[in-house]
């Protein structure tokens, strides 16, 4: 019988019945104990409980692979980006907000008459056959041909880094409650975070010699080890999921094609979370044209290019797997989910006033390492312990709507409103103080919407932790 959820557990307890649920054997008295100081270290990191410790292995190994898939990917998009033209970029964030309107309702399509544990792997099968197509223009286009090649790739990475993870955090979200995702989405987000780091560390030691091509088909290969996982997921999903719950995981989520759309925009809740990503990716866009700025004036080519924000990239995600293990669950379930949430804003907030008095590189680059850090580190997995709430359709349509359309339509508001100051002869520094405002409201909202999620999760009868604080 399960352990009810929220009653107290002896963490070393609970560390060495996953560790007999990973090996699948019990251990032998005879055989040689373990060292205890790594079973130590993971209790302090991890508070997994009877039952979910092969689900949360094979998540986290889901998302591992999808995220080095990306990071491989994305200082290749980041550079062809640049050699298309850094004033040409807010036309790709365009061309991204298009494909993001026009890949919603196929994904609602799917999700209306396909169970989550088919429509999902068929989700990253269609992305290895476009990498595919995208190895073999890369290999044979001509110089000219391929600066357009190069476009329509920065294009598609975009829309595919946001997809593949918002369907491994829809499956998340849908699998686990809001209590079980205070103590597992740390966990689960410090797994995407060193999926990161292999592949940044792979792309920074290695991007100078090789073909693009071959970076595809490794990532390719990634995506294929996701499938395997997901599947693995599926098979485990009966022994987190609430009464009831993991036959729903065989039918398929129905409803309306527009539900997400529409659910969005008649939920106070729903659209104070747009609002969310809305100020969060039109500021991230801010500091993503002054970096592009920064490469394509310090660097000569674009090996170099590709090397410098892969080691952006390595740092972050270093910084942000310590946050991760040792901070995130414990700031969710102390301190709470609205100044989990509140967090980045002020954060965003201070930057940005930082680099309006001091508009140099190194206060840039530490403020989007800093940035990026408490965005993987905290803000990302508060923001998905919002949609625990909710019901299940719009754990997958409306949180694809906003995870998708919505953060693109950010990146498209940014990228044009940074491109419209600049025409009006507006320096890094005054369009940091245009961005105070905007942090300012973000905080604001971002308060609201941790307050609210809990006042949700008490009345779904989510199980609260003694020791989260009171809401």
């Amino acid at each position: 019988m399960r352990q009810a959820r929220g009653a107290p557990l002896d963490r070393g307890t609970g560390l060495a019945r996953l560790h007999n649920e990973i090996d699948g054997r019990v251990a032998s008295g005879a055989a040689a104990p373990p060292p205890a100081w790594p079973r130590r270290l993971l209790s302090r990191a991890i508070d997994v409980r009877p039952g979910e410790g092969a689900i949360v292995t094979w998540a986290g190994l889901y998302i591992f692979c999808l995220m080095s898939s990306y990071y491989v990917l994305r200082p290749l998009r980041d550079a062809m980006g640049v050699e298309g033209g850094v004033e040409n970029l807010q036309w790709l964030f365009t061309g991204t907000l298009l494909a993001m309107l026009l890949a919603n309702p196929l994904y609602a399509m799917l999700m209306r008459r396909l169970p989550s544990r088919r429509f999902i792997p068929l989700v990253y099968v269609f992305f290895i056959a476009n990498l595919a197509v995208f190895g073999a223009l890369m290999h044979w286009a001509s110089p000219a041909g391929l600066v357009w090649v190069g476009r329509a790739f920065f294009i598609w990475v975009s829309v595919f880094n946001l997809f593949v993870v918002s369907v491994f955090w829809a499956l998340m979200v849908d699998l686990f409650d809001s209590a079980q995702g205070k103590r597992l989405f740390g966990a689960l987000s410090a797994a995407a975070t060193v999926g990161a780091i292999a592949g940044s560390g792979f792309m920074s030691s290695i991007a100078r010699g090789m073909p693009p091509a071959y970076l595809l088909a490794g990532a390719a290969l990634l995506l294929a080890a996701a499938i395997f996982c997901v599947t693995r997921v599926f098979g485990l999903a009966h022994r987190v999921a609430r009464p009831g719950h993991a036959e729903l995981q065989r039918e398929p989520v129905g409803g309306n094609v527009l539900a997400g759309l529409t659910h969005t925009l008649r939920s106070p809740y729903l659209l104070n979370i747009g609002l969310y990503i809305l100020l969060y990716t039109v500021t991230s866009t801010f500091l993503y044209f002054q970096q592009a700025s920064i490469a394509r004036d310090y660097f000569a080519d674009a090996a170099a290019r590709t090397t410098f924000f892969a080691r952006i990239d390595l740092a972050v995600n270093v910084l942000t797997l310590l946050v991760q293990l040792f901070l995130t669950s414990r700031i969710l379930r102390h301190l709470g989910v609205a100044l989990a949430a509140a967090f980045l804003p002020v954060l965003t907030l201070a930057g940005f006033a930082t680099f309006a008095a001091m508009p140099t590189m190194i206060v840039l680059v530490a403020f989007q390492v800093l940035r990026r850090v408490g965005n993987f580190g905290l803000a990302k997995p508060t923001r998905e312990l919002l949609f625990t709430v909710l019901a299940r359709e719009d754990k997958y349509k409306a949180k694809s709507v906003i995870d998708t359309v919505i953060y693109r339509l950010g990146d498209q508001a940014g990228s044009w409103t940074y491109a419209g100051l600049a025409a009006l002869g507006l320096t890094a520094g005054g369009v940091a103080l245009v961005a105070l405002p905007l942090a300012l409201a973000w905080t604001i909202n971002g308060w609201w919407l941790g307050r609210r999620q809990m006042r949700l999760a008490r009345a779904a009868g989510s199980a609260v932790d003694d020791t989260e604080a009171p809401g």
